[in-house]
């Protein structure tokens, strides 16, 4: 393990409704043969020391993955935020590297770009930028934002982007590989990863 990777925790965020997806759990969904977010794990894990996978329902079936499963504090699916909350109150690490359970091309070097441009300007967060538009959901931070982020919900917040224009972040370019932030949100946006993984 290097010492980057120890530094950081992947965070995989599966505890949405799915409601684009007809309300089925995205994270279990096939592609190819295979469930999304083992896709994000084949990608997620060599970039980072562990992992911890928030999930809302289907606890069990994603505990067989072998990785630690919290739930949101909250019952009523408040969105990734929540997810990211949770998951940062059992994280052991300096550092939490968040992704979506239905992105299966997410960047092979995601960790290691954030995590340098952080450092360097010596910054708490960073956002992935996909040459036209943020990807807040795939957030590199440090773990002294929990409170913050706490603060934040209780009082009614819920989206990222709001919970962003509270902070200075780095904004870290990912123009050069856009496709990769492909998330399955529909049946032709699973329809359009397979093509991708097709080509692969």
């Amino acid at each position: 393990m290097s010492n980057k990777q120890g530094m950081v925790t992947g965070a995989i965020l599966s505890g949405g409704r799915g409601t684009r997806m007809g309300g089925i759990d995205k994270g279990l969904v096939n592609l190819k043969d295979r469930m999304l977010i083992e896709w994000v794990l084949d990608r997620l894990t060599p970039q980072v020391s562990n992992i911890i996978i928030n999930a809302n329902r289907s606890y069990k079936k994603y505990a067989k993955f072998g990785y630690p499963v919290v739930a949101d504090t909250v019952n009523d699916f408040r969105g990734p935020l929540a997810g990211v909350a949770a998951i940062l109150s059992k994280c052991e690490t300096p550092w939490l590297m968040t992704v979506p359970c239905d992105s299966p091309l997410i960047p092979l070097d995601l960790v290691s770009r954030l995590k340098n441009q952080v450092f360097k300007e010596q910054s708490r967060l960073g956002v992935a930028y996909d040459g036209d538009r943020l990807q807040p959901v795939f957030m590199f931070l440090h773990r002294d934002l929990l409170q913050d982020l706490n603060l934040f919900l209780d009082n009614g917040g819920r989206k990222i982007d709001h919970w962003l224009a509270n902070h200075s972040f780095e904004m870290v370019s990912f123009s050069d590989c856009q496709e990769m932030f492909l998330n399955a949100n529909t049946p032709d946006d699973l329809q359009r990863a397979q093509v991708s993984l097709n080509s692969a």
